[in-house]
């Protein structure tokens, strides 16, 4: 029931008191000196974790605060204050009762009477969350400042007109100018004259609220006057209200990449062009080859018809056999010339299996005669991509290069499997037979007329025009070879999807 005395000054004084205490989270304490008592108020206990029937004394109270830095200062100035009569406000940790560690804002004042300290009254605040906070606010801008600074990007502040706040190192390098240097001018003074207006509209519509940032190339000028080519990022940074403070562009030298690309793009012209040269000069080698192998062959003929009698010199069959080893020679150029020239062959799926299948059956009596033995693993839904005739020469080319190359004495092993990878079937055909010195020979195996081993039907062309024919239809060939162990060759082709 309410009686007016509730209701007196002094009550609604206490009552204001208490509110401010609880929500502000700031205690009352006070030191007699003449009594050497301390006295704490309600929250003052409440923010060290005591209980409220809690009676401190100096040293207790002291006993709160961390070892070292912290103790040392409130002590201090607590002595300062009752013997200089020197009032202080400081910001100490202390270690509740409960074993936390808490920041406050201790503040004391001297009351004095006849030039003596009587008392000291003061107040406790928990300021630890706020503090905290401060310190996590300044490491994140002590980061922050020390990533602006080291970026090996070219990173700047600039305000809503466009004028430089702050560069960092690396943009200072870019340009050639001193951070000095760059306040005294705007982004539109080093800007190139073509690129002047470049973006102008997107930063018209950050400052709207339309975006929030954009990205394009953009080129300035340096100190030296020189063009810079750039990759230009800028955003807008906004305070609590959404309103737009200042832009933070990244500008990223493209300058070296642009003339790489540049020298590359006109070194794939040239070479281009050069390609041209080179496969139209083999074609007409090869056709002129060819017609001079025809008259050669042909006069060839007529002698033995016309005057047999001279094919009993020692010296034609010779002579034959020149005009033969050029009959292949052309052969062998016409094949690789006609690779070459095909650029967008038309591929289509392949059975792998099947291929294999019909290689085989080519073959069939050369593996009979020379008691081969092959072994075949290969799922029989795999499709490649690839052309007929190049898979087909590519198959035989391996099978025959196997049983010509395998071990004296020996019949032929041949073992024939397949695994994938991502854009790949790989074909592993391994043979048991003589092997190759790959340390020798490895940069020469694919070479047009290398030949690694003494035989007689060893042209050194067979596998130069694989691996064109392979790479022709988008695969790749590598291989793996011990001398006396035999060889695997590991044949990339396309996936069939």
């Amino acid at each position: 029931m309410y009686t007016p005395e509730e209701n007196t000054p002094q009550n609604n004084k206490v009552s204001l008191l208490n509110f401010i205490e609880e929500h502000a989270a700031i205690g009352t304490w006070e030191f007699n000196t003449k009594l050497e008592k301390i006295t704490w108020s309600s929250q003052t206990k409440k923010i060290h974790e005591v209980p409220i029937d809690y009676d401190p004394s100096v040293e207790l109270a002291l006993s709160f605060y961390k070892n070292g830095d912290n103790l040392n200062k409130i002590t201090k100035v607590f002595t300062d204050c009752i013997e200089k009569h020197e009032d202080y406000d400081i910001e100490v940790q202390i270690v509740t009762a409960t074993g936390k560690d808490k920041w406050v804002r201790a503040i004391g004042t001297a009351i004095i009477e006849n030039n003596e300290c009587i008392k000291v009254q003061g107040l406790f605040q928990d300021i630890d969350k706020k503090t905290k906070d401060s310190y996590a606010l300044a490491f994140k801008e002590q980061q922050l400042r020390k990533t602006f600074e080291t970026a090996l990007i070219g990173m700047a502040i600039l305000d809503l007109e466009g004028n430089w706040i702050d560069v960092n190192k690396s943009l200072c390098q870019t340009f050639g100018y001193t951070k000095d240097e760059f306040r005294t001018h705007t982004f539109m003074d080093i800007s190139h004259p073509e690129d002047l207006r470049k973006g102008q509209r997107a930063m018209i519509d950050m400052l709207n609220g339309k975006l929030d940032y954009f990205e394009t190339e953009k080129r300035y000028i340096n100190k030296k006057g020189e063009t810079i080519w750039t990759q230009l990022f800028t955003s807008i940074v906004r305070d609590s209200n959404n309103q737009p403070q200042h832009f933070v562009a990244q500008i990223n030298d493209l300058t070296e990449i642009k003339k790489t690309s540049k020298k590359v793009s006109q070194l794939l012209v040239t070479t281009e062009d050069q390609n041209k040269r080179l496969l139209n000069f083999a074609h007409i080698v090869s056709h002129n080859l060819r017609s001079h192998y025809g008259n050669l062959d042909m006069l060839l003929d007529i002698v033995k018809m016309d005057l047999p009698e001279t094919t009993n010199n020692e010296l034609f069959p010779l002579i034959e056999q020149a005009v033969s080893n050029l009959g292949d020679t052309v052969v062998h150029l016409n094949e690789v010339a006609a690779i070459n020239i095909q650029k967008d062959l038309k591929t289509e799926p392949l059975n792998l299996l099947h291929s294999f299948n019909k290689a085989m059956s080519s073959i069939s009596a050369l593996i009979l005669d020379s008691k081969t033995s092959v072994s075949i693993a290969i799922e029989p839904d795999i499709l490649i991509k690839g052309v007929p005739a190049y898979l087909d020469s590519v198959l035989l080319n391996f099978l025959t290069n196997a049983i010509k190359y395998k071990k004296p004495n020996e019949p032929a092993k041949i073992e024939i499997k397949t695994s994938t990878d991502t854009d790949f079937i790989i074909l592993e055909i391994t043979d048991h037979g003589q092997g190759i010195d790959l340390k020798k020979y490895g940069d020469k195996l694919f070479g047009m007329y290398k030949t690694f081993h003494q035989h007689e039907d060893s042209t050194g062309i067979g596998l130069f025009i694989t691996k064109n024919q392979v790479e022709a239809i988008g695969g790749k060939i590598e291989v793996k070879s011990k001398v006396n162990e035999g060889t695997t060759f590991y044949i990339h082709l396309k996936k069939h999807d």
